[in-house]
This record gives structure tokens, sequence and C-alpha cells, in this order.
């Protein structure tokens, strides 16, 4: 007897509640990483959306708060020199937040040190992996308001 494979598609509600349990379990595993190095999960987070020079605003935008609570994380981040904040060169109101090259370690320590997320993924085959990260890619922009 062959034996037959029914694939049930599931809903809009279980796709939320799968993704908000791995966003979840990523973020715990995030946080206790960050926490190791003296950093809170938002000032960890706010490094990772530095890659580049960032403008406050910006920045703000990226984690999800207000622009007051940016301008208490970056204080920090530029106490540990992981951080600092350079005037824009088109308009010196504008302060644009760059990671420093110590903020880069920290960042890379941390990443390295999520334990649960490296266990997890090393769990997936390659096709597993692209077709994971090619979701990411396709859903991100709509998640994001991002999209055209």
């Amino acid at each position: 007897m062959g034996s037959t494979t029914t694939t049930t598609v599931p809903t809009n509600a279980q796709l939320m509640e799968a993704l908000a349990a791995v966003g979840s379990a990523y973020f715990q595993d995030f946080a206790a990483a960050a926490a190791r190095h003296g950093l809170s999960s938002s000032q960890a987070k706010a490094l990772g959306a530095v890659q580049e020079p960032v403008p406050m605003r910006a920045l703000a935008g990226r984690l999800g708060c207000d622009a007051s609570n940016v301008t208490g994380i970056v204080d920090r981040l530029e106490a540990l020199g992981l951080a600092r904040r350079e005037a824009s060169a088109g308009d010196r109101r504008v302060k644009i937040v760059v990671i420093s090259e110590q903020g880069r370690e920290i960042l890379a320590l941390i990443r390295g040190e999520m334990a649960r997320t490296h266990q997890a993924f090393e769990r997936l085959s390659g096709e597993q992996r692209a077709a994971l990260h090619s979701i990411c890619v396709q859903v991100l922009p709509v998640l994001s308001g991002r999209t055209a």
C-alpha cells in the first residue's frame, strides 16, 4: 500500500501564531546574549540597525519607538564606546548615529552567542534555509510597511 501525504494549508491565524512564537524565542535568545554584554535588547537592536550611518529619527522608526527613547539608547551606546553621534553634512541639526568598530565586534559576539537560534537554523537543510530566507524577504516589506 502506498502512503498518501496530505498537506494542510495553515490559516493566516496559524501562520501569525507560528511567526509570533518564532519571533519571541529569537528575541529571548537575542536579549539573553545582549545582557551577557551589559546591553539591553533595545541597545543591542540599535547596534544592528546602524550598520550604516542612520539619522536619529530614522533609527527610532527602525526600533519602533519614539525619538525621545532613542536618545537614551544612543547615550548609553556612546558611553560604552559602541556608537557615536555625528552632525549630518547636509543639515547640522540632524544627528547621525554611527556604529564604532567596538560596537561591530560586540554585535558579532552577541549574534555568535545566540546558541538556540544557531541550533534551530543548523537543523535546517540548505534547501530549507534558502526557502526560509526567501519567505522572510517576501513578507518583510509588507510587514514593515516598506512596499512599493
